[in-house]
């Protein structure tokens, strides 16, 4: 008995099949998280995210500047969002905790499984499986970011901060970095290189600000406040 043969055009046709009925169930699922997190971050009110390295141990110096900035937020109306995990996430949500006010955490399924920290309040968490999505509730719902020390997960939340508003993509909204000599090198950098090569402007570095005390870190995103609503940036 002679076997039907597939030529490899017909194989190569079944498999691009395969792959969009894949990629169309992938939308779903996105489209289930975005649902989730709206649902969400829709009912939270006056939030800033507090990022920062998730290897940062309790009791550290970096730790307790992420627990005080929270302390002071809180007690200027504004509620904490953060990542959801160990390290600076958490010092923020415990700040926010002890402080009274709303602890929200938006985790990440992560292949080395990252849990959520013991601070967030129960009905104020999400875990989202995919980054982009879980970026898109930091910055529609936060009306600043407060960004303490942390590897690459920090600095991209930084610079998508800075380049959506330098696009005009998202409202303007305060971007404080915490610890200076942490930070002092790349912003140094940044003039000494981006802006000396004209690859951005004089304004784009008054998109942020260096604020190291906490105090003066919260006051400055409550001045900023008196001036502008908190609404969601987009």
């Amino acid at each position: 008995m002679i076997e039907p043969s597939i030529s490899p055009n017909h194989e190569q046709q079944l498999d691009s099949l395969s792959h969009a009925q894949e990629d169309i169930w992938r939308i779903f699922r996105v489209m289930a998280e975005f649902v989730d997190g709206f649902t969400l971050m829709s009912r939270q009110k006056n939030l800033v995210s507090i990022f920062g390295s998730a290897r940062v141990k309790p009791g550290s110096r970096y730790y307790e500047l992420g627990v005080r900035v929270a302390h002071e937020l809180v007690k200027r109306g504004f509620n904490v969002l953060t990542g959801g995990g160990p390290g600076i996430m958490e010092a923020g949500n415990k700040g926010a905790k002890e402080q009274g006010g709303a602890s929200v955490g938006v985790n990440i399924e992560l292949p080395h499984e990252q849990s959520a920290n013991p601070y967030i309040d129960r009905n104020r968490l999400v875990t989202f499986r995919h980054f982009f999505v879980r970026k898109v509730m930091f910055v529609k719902y936060a009306h600043g970011f407060v960004v303490l020390p942390g590897g690459f997960g920090t600095l991209d939340e930084f610079f998508e901060a800075i380049t959506l508003i330098q696009t005009g993509k998202t409202k303007p909204f305060p971007i404080i970095l915490m610890g200076s000599e942490y930070w002092n090198g790349l912003i140094e950098w940044i003039r000494s290189t981006l802006l000396k090569e004209g690859l951005i402007g004089e304004e784009d570095l008054n998109r942020f600000e260096i604020i190291d005390d906490p105090v003066a870190a919260a006051e400055k995103i409550a001045l900023f406040y008196k001036h502008h609503k908190t609404v969601t940036n987009f």
